[in-house]
C-alpha cells in the first residue's frame, strides 16, 4: 500500500455539508473558535495535498533518473524560445536561488541533457540550453506527464477545477503580499 494511503486510512471523513475533513486534525483544533478552526483545517489540507503532490512528482522524476528540481529545469527549457534561458531567468522562473540553478544545471550538463552557451544578446550572461538528447528525453517525459497528471483530477467538475485554481492562486498572491511586507 502507498505510505500516503496508510497514513490517511480512516482519517478523512465527510461533514454534514458533504465536505471532506481530517478527523485527527479536527480533534486537535476542536477547541478553537470555528473561524480559526476552519482556517487551520484548510491550510492543513493544502499542506497535505502539497506534500502528496511533491512525493508524486519526486517519484516520477526518480523513475527517469532525475530529481524534481532537474525535471523542472528541463520543463522550463522545453518551453523556452530556442530551448534556452539565461541562468538568472531560469532561477527566477523556478523561484530558486542562482546557486541552486547552478547546481541543477551542473548535474544536467554532466548527464548531457543541458549545455551552457554564451548569450548572444548579453556578453555577461550565460544560457542553459537543452541538448538534442535532453530535448528528446523531456519530450517523452512531457507526454507521459500529461497522462500521469490528468488522473489526479479525474472526476472533478469544471467548477471544482476552476475553484481549486482560483483558491490556490489567491493563496499564492497572499503569500507574496505578506512576503513583501516582512
Amino acid at each position: 500500500m502507498n505510505p500516503l494511503n496508510e497514513s490517511l486510512a480512516g482519517r478523512i471523513a465527510v461533514d454534514r455539508d458533504g465536505c471532506l475533513y481530517d478527523r485527527r486534525l479536527r480533534s486537535l483544533v476542536g477547541q478553537l473558535p470555528p473561524s480559526t478552526r476552519i482556517s487551520f483545517e484548510a491550510l492543513a489540507a493544502l499542506r497535505m495535498a502539497s506534500h502528496a503532490m511533491h512525493l508524486h512528482m519526486q517519484r516520477w522524476a526518480d523513475s527517469h533518473g532525475l530529481s524534481e528540481g532537474r525535471l523542472q529545469v528541463l520543463f522550463r527549457l522545453r518551453h523556452a524560445p530556442g530551448h534556452a534561458l539565461a541562468m538568472a531567468g531560469l532561477a527566477e522562473a523556478l523561484n530558486v536561488s542562482p546557486r541552486n540553478i547552478t547546481g541543477l544545471v551542473d548535474h544536467l550538463e554532466k548527464d548531457g541533457l543541458v549545455e551552457r552557451v554564451p548569450d548572444p544578446t548579453d556578453r555577461r550572461s550565460v544560457l542553459a540550453r537543452l541538448t538534442e538528447p535532453g530535448a528528446r528525453k523531456i519530450e517523452s517525459i512531457w507526454r507521459e506527464g500529461i497522462e500521469r497528471e490528468l488522473p489526479l483530477v479525474e472526476g472533478f467538475t469544471r467548477e471544482e477545477l476552476v475553484q481549486l485554481r482560483h483558491v490556490c492562486l489567491r493563496l499564492f498572491q497572499r503569500m507574496c503580499e505578506i512576503g513583501r511586507n516582512q
